[in-house]
């Protein structure tokens, strides 16, 4: 059973994902009519065997390739191979789960400096001035 590596601790059975091969858009020449070389790949987050969190962070992602039923839908046609696009397809899912995994350092407001408030004060007094100068004298 192949399984796709997500982090250093967690990997995916590719059992859960659903991948089926369609024919490419774009070039291709006489092949393009004839082989179907893309997948699309589906991934239902509630039926994954996926941890409770990363399952909650990916559902609460907003991305286009996300259904409002929580099925991930990846579409691969990069090469002419269809083994490439499969893997292709199986990275992008696994980067999503990755991006959807990272806990995001919360942002502390801050307050602009003493000094770096009189900088800005100085700077735009200085731009009036120069301002002034352009004007025509009556």
């Amino acid at each position: 059973m192949q399984e796709i590596q997500i982090t250093k601790t967690l990997t995916l059975n590719v059992s859960e994902i659903e991948t089926t091969s369609i024919r490419a858009q774009g070039s291709g020449g006489q092949n393009v009519n004839k082989v179907s070389n893309a997948v699309h790949l589906r991934f239902d987050i509630h039926k994954s065997s996926l941890p409770e969190h990363y399952k909650t962070r990916l559902l609460a992602m907003h991305d286009q390739r996300l259904t409002d039923g929580g099925i991930i839908v990846i579409k691969a046609q990069e090469f002419r191979s269809l083994e490439k696009n499969r893997e292709k397809a199986y990275e992008r899912l696994a980067a999503m789960i990755r991006d959807a995994g990272k806990i995001k350092k919360k942002r502390r407001p801050t307050h602009p400096s003493l000094a770096a408030r009189k900088r800005r004060i100085e700077t735009k007094i200085k731009h009036g001035q120069t301002k002034s100068l352009r004007k025509k004298l009556t």
